[in-house]
């Protein structure tokens, strides 16, 4: 829903009804990832996209059709069958598509998730995408918003709230969207409730240490990859916002005590990244013993080689284990030959992908199987 936030604000906004299309489940190498949108108005226009082109034709004129009828439908896309007038994935891919009619008169809930996500508030949107062949109690399309502290709507009765919202807390905290289960004996389709999650969790961090050319680099490409990006020094005087104009915030301050306070004050997670670019042992060896005893997505730091053993046994005369260095990406990035600080920013970038995904950073020729990897 992100996808197509401004387009539904707006007909929201006009108290229009609107055919939305959403990407539940993929299998293989879909095109795009579970939560993926496409929006179609009132008056025909489209905005996102459900499978990078694919199908989206056929998406389209199923909202069109759901728009008018206001019944909510399930339709799986998949691999084309060699008919030239078949709908299918030719990346090999197959994927469910979700589309309801979204009518602002009907659904105040979603009007208040729509605030929480333009206000960057954690909060997640549960929707029933499958309730069995007949679906006696109704409970196709309806939709449940969930807050870290209350909830809004329902999927139908108070016990399949009250375990849908514990089960969606908890990929929200994750900052992860998916498929919820209830009442299935396997993975068939029909012969169970399915609600899919749709989890917008606040921006990750990524917190670059070290005010230097490359972190303005990296602060750049780390906005360009959707985290939030804050850049710290002790050194006011190269530390200013003025130097990293992209980076959402400039913090002065000794970067282990940053790192600490803000660990402390729970705004760290299990998705956020750490960048050391000091080049200093007396900044990046105090914030690197900070940072790799955190549950942190990816700690890195940069030097040559000689810089990384010298910071290797500072850390262990610092107490740290070979489980916690184990952690510890240096020299980070990938090889890539890169030079310039935009081209070291992209091999840095480079790295937290791959450690996100669990790629291994080897040029796909040279490659079989999935293109796409699922999260580690």
């Amino acid at each position: 829903m992100r996808d197509v936030l401004a387009e539904l604000d707006r007909w929201w906004r006009r108290g229009a009804p609107v055919g939305l299309a959403t990407v539940v489940e993929t299998w293989q190498s879909a095109p795009r990832p579970a939560g993926a949108t496409m929006l179609v108005g009132p008056d025909g226009t489209a905005a996102g996209s459900v499978s990078g082109g694919c199908v989206e034709g056929a998406v389209y004129e199923l909202a069109r059709e759901v728009l008018a009828t206001g019944t909510p439908r399930l339709q799986r896309y998949g691999v084309s069958d060699g008919d030239a007038s078949a709908v299918g994935l030719t990346c090999g891919g197959v994927l469910d598509v979700f589309v309801e009619r979204v009518d602002p008169a009907g659904a105040a809930e979603l009007g208040e998730a729509l605030a929480a996500i333009r206000a960057g508030l954690p909060v997640a949107v549960l929707t029933c995408v499958a309730a069995g062949a007949d679906d006696p109690a109704g409970r196709l399309g309806r939709r449940l918003v969930v807050w870290p502290d209350r909830t809004a709507g329902t999927l139908g009765t108070p016990r399949l709230d009250a375990a849908a919202t514990d089960d969606a807390r908890g990929m929200l905290a994750a900052g992860r969207s998916g498929i919820l289960r209830y009442g299935y004996h396997g993975q068939q389709r029909g012969d169970g409730l399915a609600v899919f999650v749709s989890a917008f969790a606040p921006r990750p961090r990524m917190l670059v240490f070290g005010a230097i050319d490359f972190a303005a680099a990296v602060a750049r490409i780390g906005g360009f990859l959707g985290y939030r990006v804050t850049v710290c020094d002790a050194r006011a005087v190269f530390a200013t916002a003025r130097r990293f104009p992209t980076a959402d915030e400039v913090v002065v301050d000794w970067p282990h005590r940053y790192l600490a306070a803000e660990a402390a004050a729970g705004r760290v997670d299990g998705r956020t990244v750490v960048c050391v670019l000091t080049h200093d042992p007396k900044f990046d060896v105090p914030v690197l013993a900070v940072a790799l005893r955190l549950p942190l997505a990816y700690v890195g730091a940069m030097g040559s080689r000689r810089t990384h053993l010298d910071r290797l046994d500072r850390l262990r005369e610092a107490g740290l284990g070979p489980a916690e260095l184990g952690r510890l990406a240096s020299p980070l990035g990938l090889d890539l030959g890169a030079r310039t600080p935009e081209e070291t920013a992209v091999s840095i970038a480079a790295e937290i992908i791959a450690c996100r995904w669990g790629g291994t950073g080897t040029p796909l020729t040279g490659l079989d199987g999935r293109i796409h990897h699922d999260a580690e």
